[in-house]
């Protein structure tokens, strides 16, 4: 289509080298195993979005993947892939495409190291460049590439079939006669094809959102803009927010895109939206994205982003083990992850889910990998939960692996003089490791040397965290290597005998695993005795054995009970996985999240279950108007498929404040459709509350179908008009796709 090149969509790479090498492409070798190693020809599309890869196969379409989809482009022999497939001599050589969903690493091999590294540059350039497009931007490359798609014979032109093609692809299903009428009121020319500028003024009809119109012309009260008075009124009324004109002269100088209106200080209608797409003016607080949070209290004070059985892909019982699965897990921001270390051949212990089929990797190369990637999403300390079944040979072995590769970032003695009494702080433990293990004594034991005399521990204890059913709760006793006894400090494996006993009995560094029937059995019937329990104590929550299929459970019983490490798989999509995401979504995504204060008081009388009347309860209204979606994206990728979206709003909290109302079905329209329609939730501990937002495929003949979902903690919403986000159903953001509503918190009467 008539643009002066798609690349001008993309900021400062028109004419670009680094572009261009893509446009063109070349051959690469795609490694899958030591035997399969194929040339294959790659190419960046016209759209400057897809690339395309070529297949050999006779039946086989040609593949293609969006560079939306690359988390990141690593040079070198990195990934798994590569270290087991590849010899050393091809290092430089090398490189893979990490992918943000399940996905697997795309690894490949260039002919000269010089080639290597120019496709390693070129796709850091532009997958980057993409990835700070602004919405706007992104919303108009990906219509773009949409027309092009349309312009089936290529001639920049736009035939009326070829109109209608371009609005299935966009998601809108239209019948023949709006398109006519679209159509003549666009084609100036007469010439029964839409090109140029009649092209731009389809694109502009289209883009038309009427709601702004109406919300900018109540507020635009000078010749047509706004003021920067006008502005400062609307987010005192609307947004409120605390707004001066100094504000407003920073927003018109930021986002107003026309030089005339900026110099007379004014806001056009497209610097308004442009303003209303931004980040920070979207309804997550932007105050609450970086860390705002008191970091210095006690680590038990805070929730824990967790993984279980981290070291799996897929299933539980036969699917792959890979270090890739910490890696992706430590991405997303989890700083408590699991190792399930068995003897291997070679005295190198494995990693593998035990007495199953799922593949083996190396202890080392798991270690290796958690501390390449532990800290680049978040500084805060990783817990490293071992379940332990070597020999103590092997065990000897993890030890030594553990202080070679962690090195002084491994917490092996505690942090100041003398015997603690209550557990650091996250602050204190920035860029550490911590071990979660059995441990031979007591640590007061070292203090006062008197160290235990034996080096065992019972199985059934061991066997606490999650083999017990598999192993009959055999009490015979298994040897614990001293070396690796030594590193476990402030998170020693413990039976639980009840809440009194713990309280007795248990110092504050030993902490108990439960399986989730059982903790939520505890949550449900003595959620007090938990709430307290873990204010001076750690929990730990994992699935239960019968989830084979790495399917979860529902977190927030267990966080309203102060639980602080509750594991998921964070390999499967689901709405409880979503809630996790919403939870750690603040607090600079550190993993980190600080528990309530009536949360963190030993006399607590909170109970998330009677809610017992107390200082704690700060009743608030929520009123929501779901106003808008704009560019959902297709659930069915057949031409034919078109959205019928609906919207629904859902509060996860306390059980009294659990939630769900939608919006009506909106027909054929993911495009730009629009609902009007408004709810209200009481929300009674609003520390606790999540909000989530999700859009649904309607089907009255079927379960719906997931399009996006955001969710966020109650109290990061912003009041006002607001743009929400959508993650698809791998936790990633949708490009273009986006929510409008309306917000409003009040104090309940």
């Amino acid at each position: 289509m008539e643009t002066n090149g798609l690349e001008n969509k993309l900021k400062g790479l028109e004419g670009d080298p680094d572009l261009q090498f893509l446009l063109k492409g070349g051959d690469l070798l795609k490694v899958l195993s030591p035997s399969w190693k194929k040339t294959r020809y790659f190419r960046l599309q016209e759209d400057c979005k897809t690339m395309w890869r070529e297949s050999k196969k006779t039946f086989k379409k040609n593949d293609t993947f969006s560079l939306d989809d690359i988390s990141a482009v690593q040079m070198g022999r990195q990934s798994e892939g590569l270290k087991k497939n590849t010899e050393e001599q091809v290092e430089d050589r090398c490189f893979s495409i990490i992918f943000k969903s399940r996905r697997k690493n795309l690894d490949l091999v260039s002919s000269s190291e010089e080639e290597g590294k120019q496709w390693v540059k070129s796709l850091q350039k532009v997958v980057s460049n993409l990835n700070n497009l602004s919405r706007k931007q992104k919303t108009e490359h990906w219509i773009f590439s949409c027309l092009r798609k349309a312009d089936k014979n290529k001639d920049d032109n736009l035939s009326p079939s070829e109109v209608k093609s371009f609005m299935h692809l966009i998601n809108i299903e239209v019948d023949d006669e709006y398109v006519e009428m679209l159509f003549k009121k666009c084609d100036r020319s007469k010439s029964g094809t839409l090109a140029g500028e009649e092209i731009k003024h389809f694109y502009d009809l289209l883009t038309q959102r009427d709601e702004i119109d109406v919300i900018y012309g109540e507020y635009a009260k000078t010749t047509g803009f706004m003021s920067a008075q006008n502005l400062v009124d609307f987010l005192l009324k609307e947004q409120r927010e605390k707004a001066t004109l100094a504000d407003a002269h920073r927003i018109i100088e930021t986002y107003e895109p026309d030089e005339n209106a900026k110099e007379k200080k004014l806001l056009s209608k497209d610097g308004f939206l442009m303003y209303l797409n931004h980040p920070d003016a979207m309804i997550l607080n932007p105050d609450h994205k970086d860390v705002y949070q008191d970091m210095s209290q006690p680590l038990n004070h805070y929730f824990i982003s967790s993984s279980h059985n981290t070291y799996l892909m897929e299933d539980q019982l036969k699917g792959p083990s890979s270090t890739e699965a910490y890696i992706r897990a430590l991405q997303k921001g989890c700083r408590c992850v699991e190792l399930d270390c068995w003897d291997g051949s070679d005295n190198e212990p494995v990693i593998y889910h035990g007495y199953t089929l799922t593949s083996k990797i190396l202890f080392k190369d798991v270690i290796k990998a958690i501390s390449e990637h532990a800290f680049k999403t978040s500084q805060y300390p990783v817990i490293l939960s071992l379940e332990n079944h070597c020999s103590v040979e092997q065990q000897e072995v993890m030890a030594r692996h553990m202080s070679s590769i962690l090195g002084s970032a491994l917490i092996t003695s505690p942090l100041g003089d003398g015997m603690p009494t209550n557990f650091p702080s996250p602050e204190e433990l920035k860029g550490k490791f911590l071990i979660k293990g059995k441990r031979l004594n007591k640590l007061e034991d070292t203090f006062a040397e008197a160290a235990a005399d034996d080096n065992d521990v019972t199985e059934e204890e061991e066997s606490n965290d999650e083999d017990a059913q598999k192993e009959k709760n055999t009490k015979k006793k298994l040897k614990l290597a001293k070396e690796l006894s030594d590193m476990v400090i402030y998170f020693k494996s413990v039976h639980f005998h009840g809440f009194e006993d713990a309280q007795k009995n248990l110092s504050f560094y030993e902490m108990a695993s439960f399986k989730e029937g059982k903790a939520m059995k505890l949550a449900e019937e003595s959620a007090n005795a938990y709430v307290r329990h873990n204010v001076e104590k750690f929990s730990r929550i994992y699935p239960a054995g019968s989830r084979t299929d790495s399917s979860n459970y529902n977190p927030l019983p267990l966080w309203n009970a102060g639980c602080q490490i509750v594991a998921l798989n964070f390999q499967t999509p689901c709405t409880d996985m979503d809630m996790n995401q919403g939870r750690f979504l603040v607090n600079g995504k550190s993993g980190y999240i600080l528990k309530p204060a009536f949360m963190r008081d030993v006399a607590t009388e909170f109970d998330p279950i009677t809610l017992t009347r107390g200082d704690w309860l700060t009743h608030k209204t929520l009123h929501v108007m779901v106003i808008s979606a704009q560019q959902l994206p297709k659930v069915n990728q057949k031409k034919s498929s078109i959205v019928d979206p609906l919207v629904k709003v859902e509060i996860y909290g306390v059980p009294a404040d659990v939630a769900e109302k939608e919006t009506k079905p909106f027909d054929n329209n993911g495009f730009n459709p629009s609902w009007n329609e408004n709810f209200q939730f009481d929300v009674y501990v609003p520390e606790l509350a999540l909000v989530r937002f999700s859009i649904e495929d309607y089907d009255s003949s079927s379960d719906n179908d997931f399009v996006g979902q955001y969710t966020l903690p109650f109290n990061s919403l912003k009041m006002g008009y607001r743009h929400v986000p959508l993650f698809n159903k791998n936790g990633d953001l949708l490009p273009s796709a986006g929510l409008f509503v309306h917000i409003m918190v009040l104090d309940a009467e």
